[in-house]
């Protein structure tokens, strides 16, 4: 790396802790009594997202496919403050549950001030080998869903002033190995919110989205796709969570967590040849 590539890298680093340093503060009194619905919900980020919620007093409905995990995380909300807490199992690779899960949101809660979408559908860690229909379902789950959503949601939203908030990766900003169908839908997903937010400002919309771009994080999901496979440093999902939920209630439009994730967006297209040669060597062969 050149002196002016250094350079430039240290600059954005700063440039970057300038930014975070002046944007809104959080003060998670806002939160108390606003309806949330968290999509994803029964472990990992959006059962921490959930929790953080919780604690801030908020009304909360959260949605994933097992009811009884479920139920044990809403149990939990109440006990750590939530005004309400609710669930409703759905299955995001059906068409009308999507829509059907923001109507149940909508009657109990009475509006929304937070719709975040956090889930995924599974997908194998491992060289694409020509499943096409996977990648169909996939992108029902995992973005299709994310659509029907944000547009069931948008009369209350801007009725509200309130927030979409996009949980995305830095996948969807940087192709690697073994990753070709999620990466996939993770590219669409920032290509068409990322254009919605411009579509809202240019209408003065009450709306603000906040797309997250995250790393590694050390749910257990992730943390056994990439066991023995990748050398990569994992973020803690609470964290990750309250920073999703900073971010958003801060109306901020993008979230990078953890920093360097940023930093790997902005500096990718400089270097390909040294970011390829990178993504290539952290990852092992499969034996």
């Amino acid at each position: 790396m050149g002196s002016f590539t250094k350079a430039l890298v240290v600059s954005l680093f700063v440039g970057f802790l300038a930014v975070k340093w002046t944007s809104p503060s959080f003060n998670a009194e806002s939160l108390r009594g606003a309806r949330v619905l968290v999509t994803g919900a029964s472990t990992g980020i959006g059962e921490q997202l959930a929790y953080h919620y919780a604690k801030s007093g908020a009304q909360i409905v959260i949605t994933a496919r097992r009811e009884a995990m479920l139920q044990q995380v809403v149990e939990k909300c109440m006990d750590l403050g939530a005004q309400k807490a609710l669930y409703i199992t759905a299955d995001m690779g059906n068409v009308l549950d999507p829509e059907r899960v923001v109507d149940f949101a909508l009657e109990k809660l009475g509006g929304l001030d937070y719709l975040v979408v956090n889930h995924i559908g599974p997908s194998p860690f491992t060289m694409w080998e020509g499943d096409v229909e996977h990648i169909r379902w996939l992108m029902q789950v995992n973005f299709y869903s994310h659509v029907q959503m944000a547009w069931r949601a948008f009369d209350s939203l801007e009725q509200s002033k309130g927030s979409l908030i996009v949980v995305s990766s830095l996948l969807g900003k940087q192709s690697s190995p073994f990753v070709a169908p999620y990466s996939s839908t993770k590219h669409t997903l920032n290509g068409f919110f990322g254009s919605l937010y411009h579509e809202l400002s240019i209408k003065k919309s009450n709306i603000s989205i906040t797309i997250c771009t995250l790393g590694l994080i050390d749910t257990e999901a992730a943390m056994e796709k990439v066991r023995n496979i990748a050398m990569l440093p994992a973020y803690p999902a609470t964290d990750a969570a309250l920073n999703i939920i900073t971010a958003g209630a801060t109306r901020q439009p993008e979230l990078y967590y953890p920093w360097f994730t940023y930093i790997v967006t902005v500096t990718k297209d400089w270097t390909p040849s040294i970011t390829n040669f990178i993504l290539q060597y952290v990852f092992t062969q499969r034996s």
